[in-house]
């Protein structure tokens, strides 16, 4: 597993970091901003077929909810006729823990680039093909040291991530909403209260673990995590959006 671990994210990521670095920008700080946009676009597709696939839960939650009344006493049965609706509307319901797992892997991996350093040892990681630069400047636009905490970095990080999940609430009032004018099923519309409150319990636990787990890590790790944030924010709302433009047309 360690194995696989450095070869398919950690080594990649840090020379992914340094062709950044070499022939982009020679700025840690804003060559982790562009590593962090690559990886983003990369998962995108991901991230899209998730929040599609949350949408399509929430719509499709009366008819579980049906099934599993009708079948309480048969979980072979109920199982497998939720399988089928689920296949029905080509959606996974475990899609957005896959898409949690997938991401505290590559935070791992960006943890351990900045937690080892740029020393030789690490130098010999890089491909044969990515040159090693001279000299690693830890510096973020000349003012923040990158390899020690920052107050700073950490605090806006933390008020990027509560504006994500008031994104997300606002989402699902809005889909709340549109539930009523359409005249859906209570049932319906109680998914989609017990979603708006999972989120209003979110809205400030998010935010405070995210103050927790980077207040004494590396400010790179900080930096790293506000972008993806930022871009989360932004990437939110033209997923949303895009699905809003696939329903009416649908």
């Amino acid at each position: 597993m360690s194995y696989l671990f450095n070869e398919f994210l950690y080594k990649p990521l840090l020379n992914l970091l340094f062709i950044i670095y070499d022939f982009v920008i020679s700025d840690l700080g804003i060559a982790i901003i562009i590593m962090t946009m690559v990886i983003r676009f990369v998962l995108l597709p991901i991230f899209y077929k998730s929040a599609k696939d949350q949408t399509i839960l929430q719509r499709i939650a009366p008819q579980i909810q049906e099934i599993q009344k009708k079948h309480k006493e048969n979980k072979e049965q109920q199982v497998q006729e939720i399988m089928a609706v689920y296949k029905e509307h080509k959606v996974n319901p475990f899609s957005s823990f896959g898409l949690l797992f997938l991401q505290l892997p590559i935070l791992f991996a960006v943890y351990r680039v900045f937690l080892n350093g740029f020393d030789q040892g690490v130098m010999d990681l890089l491909y044969s093909w990515v040159p090693q630069p001279e000299n690693i400047h830890n510096m973020f636009l000349g003012v923040i040291n990158l390899s020690n905490p920052h107050v700073v970095l950490v605090l806006v990080a933390v008020v990027l991530q509560y504006l994500n999940t008031r994104l997300i609430m606002h989402i699902q009032k809005q889909r709340k909403d549109k539930m009523k004018k359409d005249n859906k099923k209570d049932t319906t519309l109680d998914v989609a209260q017990k979603a708006q409150n999972i989120s209003r319990k979110l809205i400030f636990i998010m935010p405070f673990v995210t103050g927790i787990i980077l207040w004494n890590l590396p400010s790179a790790v900080a930096l790293y995590w506000l972008t993806t944030s930022l871009f989360s924010v932004v990437q939110q709302v033209v997923i949303n959006k895009k699905i809003e433009r696939n329903e009416q047309h649908a």
